[in-house]
Order: C-alpha cells, then structure tokens, then sequence
C-alpha cells in the first residue's frame, strides 16, 4: 500500500506537535505597567495573501476584531477609491505603505515623494515607508527622510520608516547611524529583517537596538530568526528564542508608550508563501497565515491594551 505523501507529512506534523505545549502561551497576560491617559493600542490587519475584493477584506479584518488595515498604496485613483470606502463602510482605520522602486535614486525618490503625496490626500492614520534602498548611499537615502520628517509635522500625519531588507534601513547598525543623523526620523518596527540579514538575535547590538526602540512608534509584529524573516510558526515551541527576543523588544515600546500616554500601532504581519514555508512538490504551506495572524492580534491586544 502506498502512503500519500501529503497525508504524512500532515500527520507526521500534527502527531508530533501535540506532545508541545505553545510558549508563546505565557506572554497571554496583561503587562505588569500603569497605561497613562492617551494611551490607545490600535490593531492593524494586512491584506497581503488575502484572495478577494478591498470590501471583502474589510469586512472580514471587521469580523475577525481589527481596529484598522494597512495596505500597499494602489496605483491607480479607482482602486485607492474602493479601499478607502471599505474602510470607511466597515469602521476601520486607514494606513498606508508605500515606497519606491526605480533604480536610480533620483527618480526613485521622485516615485516616493508623489507617492506620499497620493497617500496623504486620504487621510490615513499613518504612512509606512519602504525608504530607499540598501544600495543607496547614504547620501542618496537622507533626502527621503529630509522630505518626510517636515511633511508628518504639518500635515499632522504620522510617517513612518520601516526597518526592512532592501532598504535604506536594512540593518540594525546602518539604521542607528541614520537617527543619530536625523533626530525627527519615526520608525515602523519590522525587526524580523535585522534577524534574517544579521544572522542572530541580535544579542551584540543591544546598545543600538535600545536608541532604535525610542524612536518607534509603529511595530509589524512577525518573529523572525537567524536563518529568515519568518519562523513557520510562532506557537511552535521550538521558536520559544526567538519568540522571547521579538516580545521583550515589542514589551519595550508598548511599555513606553503606555508611559508616555501616546498612541501604539501594531500590525500583525506573518505573510503568505513564499515568506511562510511550504512543503516541497506540493507547496502546501506549512501553517495557515490568517490563524497565525489572529492569534498574534488577540494574543498582543490582551497583554498590551
């Protein structure tokens, strides 16, 4: 008789993980820390991976307990249109992540600032920005930061930069040297990438990851480890070092803004195939994106509200 490779692998999976309790069960209660009047935690879904229209993914990020989405600036005025309104006929916080793509660092920068300005003309809670690029000099990747900084201020709307591979703000070293530079300079906290291009858990830059955590205000909550921006599944216990780094930082910040009576934003962002594993020939993914990004919602809204 022969046995369905699939079939195995699956029962294989499910029979060996029952004998595990999940440790990121332990972070399931509340910080031990007074929140200051102002403080407000808001939970943000993505659609990346979702298959289905801007309205169906509003009423589902609804239903399953968002408060709001962040999505990839459209690029065309129709689509940028019908999210906005499923947002809106859904109660639901807008956000926006945008960034450039040329590779000339002129007109890149010129896709970036036009793009910025398409995204401010919605309103958004705030921006998130892919800077830049890791080839860039730095030189080349201030003026992105030049033109943001100014441009948060009067139009009252956050912007962000993304700590992200690919970008200017790659790696944990690199993005220290930039806010020393450029004091105005707010952060989305996306430090699954420093994982992945630094091959740890960062335990030699303590120093620099302590200025970084001042300046976040926004966090894209995906635990990553040495070998990849994604582990394949955060309640697996065999993650419990990378789970217990990525809480500790995220602690941090939830801990200071609660201090500081200031607003929090957290995205849960553990993405479809290719970022989450797959079994080989079949392609299945190894876990269900969507379930891992509910129980990371639930799971930091209870131990951050």
């Amino acid at each position: 008789m022969t046995l369905n490779r699939r079939n195995f692998l699956q029962n294989t999976a499910l029979a060996g993980s029952s004998f595990f309790l999940p440790s990121i069960e332990e972070y399931d209660t509340p910080l031990d820390s007074a929140s200051h009047a102002g403080y407000e935690l808001l939970m943000i879904g993505t659609n990346w991976g979702f298959n289905g229209n801007a309205q169906t993914f509003c009423e589902t990020a609804k239903k399953a307990g968002y408060n709001g989405i962040e999505v990839w600036l459209p690029g065309d005025e129709k689509s940028r249109n019908e999210i906005a309104e499923a947002a809106l006929k859904n109660n639901l916080a807008l956000a926006f992540l945008y960034g450039g793509g040329d590779k000339d660092p002129v007109k890149h920068l010129k896709q970036f600032c036009d793009g910025i300005q398409q995204a401010l003309s919605y309103k958004p809670i705030y921006i998130n920005c892919h800077s830049g690029k890791d080839y860039f000099t730095a030189e080349q990747n201030i003026p992105f930061f030049d033109y943001t900084i100014p441009l948060s201020s009067s139009s009252g709307i956050p912007i962000y930069h993304e700590t992200h591979r690919g970008r200017s703000l790659y790696a944990a070293h690199v993005t220290g040297d930039y806010i020393r530079k450029k004091h105005g300079l707010r952060l989305t906290f996306d430090v699954s990438h420093w994982c992945n291009v630094h091959e740890s858990l960062l335990g030699d830059q303590e120093e620099t990851l302590a200025s970084v955590l001042e300046r976040v205000d926004h966090i894209h909550a995906r635990v990553g480890h040495s070998e990849g921006p994604q582990v394949n599944d955060p309640r697996a216990p065999e993650w419990d070092p990378a789970v217990k780094a990525h809480m500790r930082w995220w602690d941090t910040v939830a801990e200071k803004k609660r201090k500081e009576g200031k607003r929090l934003t957290i995205l849960t962002e553990f993405g479809p195939p290719d970022y989450l594993p797959t079994l080989p020939y079949t392609r299945q993914p190894v876990a269900s994106q969507w379930d891992i990004n509910i129980y990371m919602m639930n799971l930091l809204r209870k131990r951050y509200s």
